[in-house]
């Protein structure tokens, strides 16, 4: 998963930018690995996207209405059998 946002984007600016103008020849490559090691710690954390996890809300949403449907039907079935 690639982690590229606004934000991240700023965190590098600014990490660069401790460096200073006397390493600017490097400037780039700073960045670049920089880049790859926050990408790479944030993808060991298992995190998901924002449209993973909307999706994954929208299936628990509807699978708690099913499964309060069932319920409903089954209580409906067990008071006729009284």
């Amino acid at each position: 998963m690639n982690f590229k946002t606004e934000l991240l984007d700023r965190l590098m600016e600014q990490l660069t930018s401790v460096l200073g103008q006397n390493h600017s020849a490097n400037r780039d490559e700073i960045k670049s690995l920089f880049s790859s090691a926050l990408n790479s710690g944030l993808a060991r954390m298992n995190l998901v996207t924002r449209e993973e996890f909307d999706a994954q809300s929208a299936l628990l949403s509807r699978t708690r209405e099913k499964l309060e449907q069932l319920e409903a039907t089954l209580a409906l079935m067990e008071q006729g059998q009284r």
